[in-house]
């Protein structure tokens, strides 16, 4: 069964979600978090086939999707903070699992010292479409940050975001 296409105000968001993931993606954050990910997860959990600057946003929603991945990601930063960690299924057979998983992630994230507003809904990750699949990126980014303030290796290589110019502006 197939959703209806937005339209009106829901449209429009979608529009602008879209083109702020486009600009993140020009900046190369989700790059940066495959990477990140890529190198903790290396012996733990199945990468992706195809070399990172060909992967799509599709392509990292599905491996992303059913919270594995995300479970063990927070795990690792759990481990390295002395926290317990959170419970998941591997595999998953259903999309109840694949959602508990996800909400195991947020809860793992909080607990590791993620504000709860940097959190993502469930559905931005499961639904699969592009313009809330950037919540999922921003948690992450943000994860990457707070990880590298804890102190936890690999580091996570964020750009710094950006500063206004202040002669630009006027201000002295």
């Amino acid at each position: 069964m197939q959703r209806a296409s937005k339209s009106g105000i829901a449209k429009s968001i979608q529009q602008k979600m879209e083109e702020r993931y486009d600009k993140e993606e020009a900046f190369g954050t989700p790059d940066r978090i495959m990477d990140w990910m890529f190198v903790t997860l290396e012996n733990d959990h199945p990468l992706l086939t195809t070399p990172i600057k060909e992967v799509s946003w599709r392509g990292f929603n599905a491996w992303l999707r059913d919270g594995v991945a995300l479970c063990k990601m927070i795990n690792k930063l759990l481990d390295s903070a002395g926290k317990p960690p959170v419970k998941f299924v591997d595999p998953v057979t259903s999309s109840f699992q694949a959602m508990e998983n996800i909400e195991n992630f947020n809860k793992g994230c909080i607990d590791y010292g993620l504000p709860p507003v940097h959190t993502f809904n469930t559905i931005d990750l499961f639904e699969c479409f592009k313009g809330p699949f950037l919540n999922v990126i921003n948690c992450l980014n943000k994860l990457g940050f707070e990880a590298n303030k804890q102190g936890f290796r690999p580091d996570y290589e964020a750009i710094e975001a950006p500063t206004r110019d202040l002669e630009i502006w006027g201000d002295k």
